[in-house]
């Protein structure tokens, strides 16, 4: 019984390693055939796109999250653009589809969010012995670029305030 088994087992991988070959027939010119034509940019006129950065406020997250696993379903069809916001207690999320249920647009405002570590050691670094008292998050993003991320802070040391435009990487963008 051990013999049949083990020449089988010799038989069976026998054939499948004939299978691999190529017929002696088969070698030669291969002929060239025309293919019809792709178009690549339609692509990009079916797929909606959302770029989001990591937040370090956990609030802002959720809503992007939320908004990320937001189907709009057929709701869109029959209107020219279909409008969805989602708002939280300190802010809130705008988006907009068109007609074919692509997204357009993102607008998201917040308040007194928690900072990227980045843009706080760049605040504090800039101006010592600054307080930072509130801040916000503005994102804009339209067809897939985005247009601003941005962080508008207010510092106040004494009597003195400033407000600074700062770069979720940590750059200063603007001191006003």
């Amino acid at each position: 019984m051990k013999s049949l088994i083990v020449i089988l087992m010799a038989f069976g991988f026998a054939i499948t390693s004939f299978s691999q070959e190529k017929p002696l027939e088969e070698e030669g010119n291969m002929e060239i055939t025309k293919l019809p034509e792709i178009v690549i940019n339609k692509a990009e006129k079916d797929f909606s796109i959302y770029i989001h950065e990591h937040n370090a406020d956990k609030n802002v997250r959720a809503i992007q999250e939320k908004f990320i696993a937001y189907d709009i379903g057929k709701d869109y069809e029959g209107f020219d653009e279909y409008l969805v916001i989602m708002k939280l207690k300190r802010g809130s999320l705008t988006a907009v589809y068109n007609e074919n249920g692509k997204l357009i647009r993102v607008v998201e405002n917040y308040k007194n969010v928690r900072l990227p570590f980045n843009v706080v050691i760049s605040v504090f670094k800039a101006f010592p012995q600054w307080t930072i008292q509130n801040d916000k998050l503005y994102y804009e993003q339209a067809e897939g670029d985005m247009l601003k991320n941005e962080y508008k802070i207010k510092i106040k040391k004494d009597k003195e305030v400033k407000r600074l435009v700062v770069h979720p990487n940590g750059d200063i963008l603007k001191v006003l």
